[in-house]
């Protein structure tokens, strides 16, 4: 087969890391980059100097294409996705997808009406550790999940028109989504800004899913440390995702808390202690984005719902919208709905290939 030709729109922090590797997957090739900056252009002519550059979008539609992929601002990612799908071309959108959950549902629909593949860039999930998580989850490994624990700390990149919920969160809603399935049911947020008086830099954001699951996120842009960090703590086992152990970055473990089973037990509070043994599986190798960049080019040619497809995006940013009403309001709980009681011990029993590969 021909490869898909696909123009990158954005050539900042991101634009690189997609034609480097929308550059190197065998279904795809690099047909144009359009990015406003002359300086930016010029770069990219020094190091691709087969690959044509533009400075508008407009130009980039003359062009004959089968895709985009936009890395540029998310006040940004609706006018310029809209455009795309309009003119006929599947979209790849860098996370968060929109500014507002009403600018993503309108791209779903935009999308379903010209049938064409609506992707989100969420790349954690094409991350092997958390495939790998996923797999664990679904065959119950773990058992009934009580919370998820999640860091993200840095001396981030200060962003000028996103928070550090907009910019980091969307991380941990994403793989929390495709790990337990089921919507949210609330969320709370409370943040601090210190660089910006409108810009929070660090935040807490509080998720209830139902059915007693509960999960953390701590986002920081001025943490003197890097911490990512990720605890799915479960009836059975507990597992731990250190993203920067390269070596072993999942972890599990037997130990944890039984609680008392008849009614005089729960009474007098008896919990029992368990102690096991620790191990750390096999996590298959391999750049994320490389993954997720052929599975849109794979998407494209089959016709099949991309992992992260716009209805992800649309929950994620829908959360991120909550939180952001939840910390303007000084941390006051959001109700978002009723939560799906989707246990992932309920959902192993039909857990195959195919709903792996959801």
């Amino acid at each position: 087969m021909n490869r898909l030709r696909v123009g990158i729109i954005g050539f900042g922090y991101w634009g690189p890391n997609l034609v480097r590797n929308f550059s190197s997957c065998p279904l795809t090739e690099v047909a144009a980059v359009c990015d406003a900056s002359p300086g930016r252009r010029e770069t990219v002519a020094r190091t691709y100097p087969h690959i044509p550059t533009v400075g508008s979008v407009d130009e980039l539609l003359d062009l004959k294409l089968d895709a985009v992929a936009i890395a540029t601002p998310v006040s940004t990612h609706f006018a310029l996705a809209s455009q795309c799908l309009q003119a006929g071309l599947h979209v790849m959108v860098e996370k968060p997808l929109t500014a507002t959950a009403q600018e993503a549902q309108a791209l779903v629909d935009i999308a379903d009406r010209a049938g064409k593949v609506l992707m989100v860039d969420h790349t954690y999930l094409f991350n092997g550790a958390v495939r790998k998580i996923r797999e664990i989850v679904d065959h119950g490994e773990l058992g009934d999940l009580y919370y998820v624990d999640s860091v993200r700390i840095n001396l981030g990149l200060f962003q000028r028109d996103v928070n550090v919920i907009w910019d980091l969160v969307p991380h941990d809603l994403s793989i929390v989504d495709h790990i337990l399935g089921g919507d949210a049911r609330s969320i709370s947020a409370w943040g601090c800004a210190h660089a910006d008086p409108n810009i929070e830099d660090i935040a807490y954001v509080n998720v209830d899913y139902g059915d007693r699951l509960m999960a953390n996120f701590h986002v920081n842009w001025l943490s003197p440390v890097k911490v990512r960090q990720m605890i799915f703590a479960g009836s059975k086992k507990s597992l731990i995702f250190n993203e920067l152990n390269t070596t072993e970055p999942i972890k599990v473990y037997s130990r944890g808390v039984d609680f008392a089973h008849t009614e005089e037990e729960r009474h007098r509070l008896q919990v029992s202690y368990r102690s096991g043994d620790v191990w750390s599986p096999d996590v298959p190798q391999g750049e994320a984005l490389q993954a997720a960049v052929t599975h849109f080019a794979d998407c494209i040619r089959t016709g099949q719902e991309p992992i992260s497809d716009g209805r992800l995006g649309l929950r994620v940013v829908k959360l991120l919208e909550s939180a952001t009403r939840s910390i303007r309001a000084q941390g006051g709980r959001v109700v978002l709905g009723h939560a799906a009681a989707v246990r992932p011990s309920v959902r192993t029993a039909a857990a195959g290939p195919a709903a792996l590969a959801r």
